[in-house]
């Protein structure tokens, strides 16, 4: 059974963000209020981004943060409690966040992706009265739950089978009087022993869709085992989770049956979510080539000479324009996006996934050759993010594998 630890934010948080976060006006923050919030924020995280790192350990003390400026409810409505952020205000956000901790941007991701399929992209979907009222009642109270006690949710769908949103789930509910008894096997379940809830893809036998189910951590046959020890993006904690008929009751369900399947085809930007935490990521080597070449990085040697070096300033040149490429084409397609889009949509989703991804270990690339060997010292935070930049081009359902393999196929067959 897992146990997440509480821990509750800095007082000195708290006197920070007093100003940002009551703006006065009674109004909900907009996108840019939202993102000086996180950039008020941000040299804490970075700092406390060096020990998440070296001990692979999950960031409570930013989720604390998080909590305390009310961002566990980012994307819940605001007639629910929430801050009422758009899935466009989120990608803002989370870039932000990923600029000094890519762990606690990725990990933000996972918890939000469920706010918005119960909340923004539910209200897209075509559902009957009865659904309609089902699921306004049971995400009232999941929102609650965020709003009011802090609760935090993950959504460990890979299974280790096959790529896909709705491919490869072998994790199986059986119907039972008031629920559903869950069994199954989930890898890489981010937030491992820090979530309360784990919302899980899931069968029933005999039906042609998956459902979405959320496990509670503390519940009788909820298991997480294997180590912890990766290369990159260590504070996530991804671990394996075993459900052992799990029992859960039929108003934990994020959305009606059906719902789930219904949004991966017709609103699946929402796969593109993990995307803005590496362009956070990439914007973070950004500051760190520039603070090295500029000869204003702590711990490193001073001195200008370095920013006068024509191979250097190529170099430079040559991550802007990567990072700026990433940045128009991922809020291009998310600022446009919409309910049932063509294939050509499609593939400038893909397309811009796997730039951000692709582009986000080639930066990192670049700039330890701009910045030369002693940029990579454990006591620089370069080798840290050119650790978790290598990981992006992995992150399913849409890995650079997956979005190469789609937009190959793209306009070939009709």
């Amino acid at each position: 059974m897992s146990h997440m630890t509480t821990v509750t934010a800095h007082e000195g948080v708290r006197e920070q963000l007093g100003e940002l976060t009551a703006n006065g006006s009674g109004e909900p923050l907009n996108r840019d209020q939202l993102v000086a919030v996180i950039r008020e924020l941000g040299p804490t995280f970075k700092t406390r981004a060096v020990d998440i790192d070296r001990n692979a350990v999950f960031p409570f003390e930013n989720f604390a943060d998080l909590r305390e400026a009310g961002f566990l409810g980012l994307c819940v409505p605001t007639r629910y409690g929430g801050l009422g952020a758009q899935y466009s205000d989120y990608i803002r956000v989370s870039q932000e966040i990923g600029r000094y901790c890519g762990s606690t941007a990725l990990t933000f991701n996972m918890h939000n992706a469920t706010m918005l399929w119960a909340g923004e992209v539910a209200d897209l979907l075509e559902m009957s009265p009865e659904e309609r009222e089902t699921h306004e009642r049971r995400r009232a109270e999941m929102f609650r739950g965020v709003v009011q006690d802090g609760e935090i949710h993950s959504q460990p769908f890979s299974e280790g089978l096959s790529p896909g949103a709705l491919a490869g789930v072998g994790t199986k509910a059986e119907p039972v009087p008031g629920g559903y008894r869950v069994t199954g096997r989930k890898i890489f379940a981010s937030l491992s022993g820090a979530a309360n809830r784990y919302n899980v893809t899931c069968q029933v036998p005999g039906e042609d869709f998956l459902r979405l189910l959320s496990v509670r951590a503390d519940a009788e046959g909820v298991e997480i085992t294997d180590d912890w020890d990766p290369l990159g993006m260590r504070g996530t904690v991804s671990r394996t989770l075993l459900i052992k008929n799990v029992f859960v009751p039929e108003d934990d369900e994020i959305m009606p049956g059906g719902m789930y399947d219904q949004a991966a085809n017709r609103y699946p930007y929402l796969f593109m979510s993990l995307a803005p935490a590496y362009l956070g990521v990439t914007k973070g080597i950004l500051d760190f080539t520039k603070d090295y070449l500029r000869g204003e990085l702590p711990g490193a040697a001073s001195g200008t000479a370095r920013r006068d070096n024509p191979v250097k300033q190529y170099g430079w040149a040559e991550m802007q324009i990567m990072y700026e490429q990433s940045r128009a084409m991922l809020h291009s397609v998310i600022d446009a996006a919409h309910i049932d889009p063509d294939e050509d949509t499609m593939v400038s989703a893909w397309a811009a996934v796997y730039t951000v991804m692709e582009h986000a270990s080639e930066v990192a690339r670049t700039a330890v050759r701009v910045c030369g060997g002693q940029s990579m010292l454990k006591n620089l935070p370069l080798e840290r993010m050119y650790r978790d930049s290598r990981l992006g081009s992995l992150m399913l359902p849409w890995s650079a594998e997956v979005a190469l393999d789609r937009i190959g196929k793209a306009r070939l067959y009709d």
